[in-house]
């Protein structure tokens, strides 16, 4: 048996379960450490259900140790110490996760530091790199600058030779993010975000936005978007309604998009983890970024660690040490 974090009645509470076998292309992996994310906190107000077949425990990345394999994978051997993207039941002692989403923890990194990894990087590279198609000198605007998202996001555009600016909701907040490598910071509740944006741009606009706000957020987004640039949704915290000037999208040949990864298959996202094993790992290895941790809580503390999520006081990442 294993000790497990259950949802019951939308509260996180400790239970235990049956140790999981894995089957054909899965390794079984006992859990170090866990990462939160707010998805995680969505799934437990009922809001964000896992796909079909995935465990109902929450818990979408691990760092820990293989201790079993099924049948046909090569790419692991046991005793391997790995991160790894999960579509759940990363709140446990042992996580069942598709070998392809499995990649080697980083040269220097802790297991705490590797379980802020998968669920940050897979979706920051999937949508900003792989989607938004950000390329060197254009700029990027991260919502939520010092989320677990903005904090990778900072780094990664940086590492690639991105200007960037970011919004985020205190002058602590946003003097953290200048330190972590952002060009510039908006505190939104003393500016207007499309203002400053579009005045450091020399009135342009950013290239590529990733926006976790939503609602009010999208029209005020499409007017400091510059030409040909590109709006990545990623989540819908103030809502999943707008009302837009579609003109603008023409006038100015805007791109908007956005994504989910949690239900795309494990084909897809073996191919984000095969890039950044080459474009990311080795600048993770050199130390040149490193994930952003703000607390760690133990396993039957899930329910306190979800409190701070809801609070927003935190910068960085908030893990689950098991």
């Amino acid at each position: 048996m294993m000790r497990v974090i259950e949802i019951e009645d939308h509260v996180l509470k400790p239970s235990e379960r049956a140790i999981p076998v894995p089957t054909e292309g899965e390794a079984l992996i006992r859990v170090v450490a866990a990462g939160i994310n707010r998805p995680d906190v969505m799934q437990r107000q009922g809001l964000y259900p896992p796909p079909p077949g995935a465990s109902d425990i929450p818990g979408l990345e691990v760092a820990g140790t293989i201790v079993a394999l099924g049948t046909a994978v090569t790419s692991l051997q046991m005793g391997d110490k790995v991160c790894a993207l999960v579509a759940g039941g990363a709140y446990s002692e042992y996580c069942l996760a598709s070998a392809a989403l499995c990649l080697p923890i980083p040269k220097g990194l802790s297991f705490i530091e590797a379980a802020a990894l998968p669920e940050t990087f897979f979706t920051v590279w999937s949508n900003v790199f792989d989607r938004g198609g950000l390329l060197a000198n254009e700029t990027l605007l991260v919502h939520g600058g010092s989320s677990g998202i903005g904090t990778t996001a900072i780094q990664l555009a940086k590492a690639f030779a991105a200007k960037v600016i970011i919004t985020a909701g205190s002058e602590a907040k946003c003097k953290f993010c200048l330190a972590l490598g952002a060009d510039a910071a908006i505190n939104y509740k003393e500016q207007d975000f499309v203002e400053e944006t579009n005045r450091l741009t020399g009135g342009k606009g950013a290239d590529v936005i990733l926006d976790m706000i939503g609602g009010d957020y999208f029209p005020r987004n499409l007017r400091c978007m510059a030409i040909d640039a590109r709006l990545v949704q990623i989540a819908l915290q103030r809502g999943v309604k707008a009302e837009i000037n579609l003109l603008t999208i023409m006038l100015r040949r805007l791109t908007v998009t956005g994504s989910t990864l949690r239900g795309r298959d494990n084909a897809f996202k073996a191919g984000i983890a095969d890039r950044l094993y080459k474009n990311v790992w080795p600048l993770l290895a050199t130390g040149k970024i490193k994930p952003v941790i703000h607390s760690i809580f133990r396993l039957e503390h899930a329910a306190l660690a979800h409190d701070l999520m809801e609070s927003s006081e935190h910068i960085g990442k908030i893990i689950l040490q098991v």
